[in-house]
């Protein structure tokens, strides 16, 4: 025992020992390495870390000082991420053309870098940097970094002129009477966008960097005022506990930050229009935009906003609140008409009129498959046809999208593999869930646990499965909103603004599910009265 104790003790610590050469190793290794004063030093260390990248360019030039002479400096971008107009005419030419004299004594002391920037540089945005690791994150980041013999720090100078898609309509949210721009890859474009929205200065822009191999870089935007500064806090928070490796798209920070990574229902809503960005904003809500990706995610998120659409604020209030309903309309029958028919079809077929039963019965007459197969057969063969047309080229996947809906359906009928009515029944739901695009994506999955559930059970299946959604629905939360919100906990004042939407000039107050800061919306009682002149009832103004 006293032999199995040592030996204990001794891997103990080895143990110890190895950690903290581990712990100092890494230390060193996350220590910052200061430029020297030596060009040539520092150009090889960079050429070390940039070693095989064909990209990189060196330009080396020279450039006069008084009483000392000419001055050896580089400068350092990395192609086809900067803009090579302003690399030439605002930061090589003024530096080699235009080179203001310096006294000897300022050549040796290190704010001469400093007089360089102020006086030469006819570019908008420089800084000075101190390590070789602000050197390399500025060449990634599409700037250009000079660098002088005799100075100990460099100068990262904006200089970003990638290609860039150029601003279009979006595919996902087309508009009629809407703005018709969407936003793009490109960061600081989506956040202009939406400056252009909403040009007050209370617009709050927090940057952040993810991805320890991309350095994605993330916007977190905000309100100040309206916004919740507790929901900002959360945000940041999130956003802060994310290490990754990469960080590419939207979606990827949507994984790691929203409440219930489970449930096939959205709680983060994403958008590619600058106004429906905007308008969420002006709500309450915080918005992130990632670089790279043409949409933009806010937070918190209600379920109703499955089922609202931009344009609904800029049409009248009786045709938005028909487009809504009839979205609903679609939701509930996307959901249930496949289940509904087995369910039907199988255990209650005396609810079904006699005259139609019969045709039902004689259409399907010599199919080799129960009613609950040949449902799961063309439903299968629909969600396959939906993302070959989703993933092939726009001219083929139209034609997909034909032959899949007329000629594979009517030969699958003319074949008797499947009943007419069950073609029916997978095209009626097809397009409703056209309907719904926000929410298609959850519906396609629970369309399958209800058709099980009707298979097995019939309508009490179904009536068990809307149970479980609604007990679910109930339970899920949004950065701290509550999803089904203003139903769940009833709000009266916020029902304004769901299935019914209500005349502009009647929504005097934000979302409360949000808990915005500044509740009251606008001061307009009612609608514009012709006989008086004034708006409503409202008295007349000195």
């Amino acid at each position: 025992m006293r032999y199995i104790i040592k030996l204990i003790r001794v891997f103990k610590e080895q143990h110890k020992k190895k950690r903290k050469t581990e712990e100092v190793s890494h230390s060193n290794k996350e220590r910052p390495q200061l430029l020297s004063r030596g060009l040539k030093k520092n150009l090889h260390t960079l050429k070390a870390i940039f070693e095989d990248s064909s990209d990189l360019i060196i330009r080396e030039f020279s450039f006069g000082m008084d009483k000392v002479g000419e001055v050896k400096s580089a400068l350092i971008f990395l192609d086809g991420l900067v803009s090579l107009s302003t690399i030439n005419e605002s930061i090589i030419k003024p530096l080699m053309h235009n080179s203001h004299p310096f006294h000897e004594e300022e050549t040796s002391d290190i704010t001469s870098m400093d007089q360089i920037r102020d006086r030469l540089l006819a570019v908008g945005e420089v800084r000075t940097v101190y390590t070789h690791n602000e050197v390399v994150e500025a060449c990634l980041s599409g700037n250009a970094v000079f660098l002088a013999d005799g100075f100990c720090k460099a100068l990262d100078i904006g200089a970003k002129g990638w290609e860039k898609r150029a601003v279009a309509e979006p595919n996902s949210e087309t508009a009629v009477r809407g703005p018709r721009e969407g936003f793009t890859e490109n960061l600081r474009t989506n956040t202009a966008m939406i400056r252009r929205k909403i040009k007050d200065p209370a617009l709050k822009i927090r940057s952040t960097v993810l991805g320890k191999r991309t350095h994605t870089l993330i916007n977190i935007l905000y309100i100040d005022g309206i916004a919740d500064p507790g929901l900002v806090n959360e945000v940041q928070r999130r956003l802060k506990k994310i290490d990754v490796d990469a960080i590419l798209a939207t979606g990827y920070v949507e994984q790691y930050i929203e409440d219930s990574p489970f449930t096939v229902f959205p709680t983060i809503w994403c958008s590619e229009k600058p106004d429906a960005v905007a308008g969420k904003l002006l709500e309450g809500r915080v918005a992130v935009a990632v670089d790279g990706t043409p949409f933009v995610m806010t937070v918190p998120m209600l379920f109703i906003e499955n089922f609202q659409n931009a344009e609904d604020y800029i049409t009248r209030s009786h045709y938005a609140t028909w487009m809504r309903l009839l979205r609903l309309i679609a939701f509930v029958i996307s959901l249930l008409t496949p289940a509904l028919y087995i369910a039907f079809t199988t255990y209650h077929q005396e609810l079904i009129p006699t005259t139609l039963l019969f045709t039902m019965a004689a259409s399907s007459e010599g199919t080799p498959f129960p009613a609950a197969v040949e449902m799961g057969i063309m439903m299968l063969i629909f969600e396959i046809l939906r993302e070959a047309g989703i993933r092939m080229p726009r001219s083929m996947g139209q034609t997909i999208s034909i032959v899949g809906a007329l000629v594979m359906g009517e030969a699958a009928v003319q074949a008797g593999i499947v009943g007419a009515p069950v073609v029916i029944v997978v095209a009626i739901t097809a397009v409703s869930s056209f309907a719904i695009p926000f929410i298609s994506d959850a519906v396609s999955l629970l369309r399958w646990f209800l058709l099980i559930l009707a298979s097995t059970m019939g309508s009490f299946g179904i009536t068990i499965g809307l149970f479980v959604l609604l007990i679910h629905l109930t339970s899920l939360r949004s950065f701290g909103a509550h999803y089904l919100a203003p139903l769940a906990p009833f709000q009266p004042n916020d029902l304004k603004d769901t299935a019914v939407r209500a005349p502009l000039w009647a929504m005097h107050t934000r979302p409360r599910a949000i808990n915005p800061q500044d509740l009251k919306r606008q001061e307009i009682p009612a609608s514009y009265d012709p006989s008086t002149g004034n708006k409503g009832n409202r008295s007349e103004e000195s």
